[in-house]
């Protein structure tokens, strides 16, 4: 059953925008997919979502319970991952901001 969560038990976030090269867009997208394997595996990553925002742009929006949750995430695999493909997939520098979380509805 839904229930409204309060701010401590999701308390920060990552937002991260992408902007793919021409003619990598599905190749990015494909990236994406597959990271969420390696976010399973994180046991601090409370939710991560991969998203397309139009055709050549996407984003990463994932929130954790805590700062040492958000960090653990920055300093593992996907992180790594993202920023060695960086060169090859995107136009620009991955954006990476920290955000906190005021409010929250997450399902059981």
């Amino acid at each position: 059953m839904p229930h409204t969560t309060s701010p401590t038990q999701v308390r920060t976030a990552l937002l991260v925008r992408l902007e793919a090269k021409p003619g990598q867009e599905a190749a990015v997208a494909e990236f994406l997919r597959q990271a969420q394997a390696l976010v399973d595996q994180e046991p601090a990553t409370s939710t991560w979502f991969a998203l397309q925002l139009g055709p050549s742009t996407f984003g990463i929006f994932d929130t954790f319970p805590d700062e040492a949750g958000r960090d653990a995430h920055l300093n593992g695999q996907v992180a790594a991952g993202l920023m060695k493909k960086a060169p090859e997939l995107f136009a620009t520098s991955p954006r990476i901001e920290k955000v906190d979380i005021l409010a929250a509805k997450l399902l059981d």
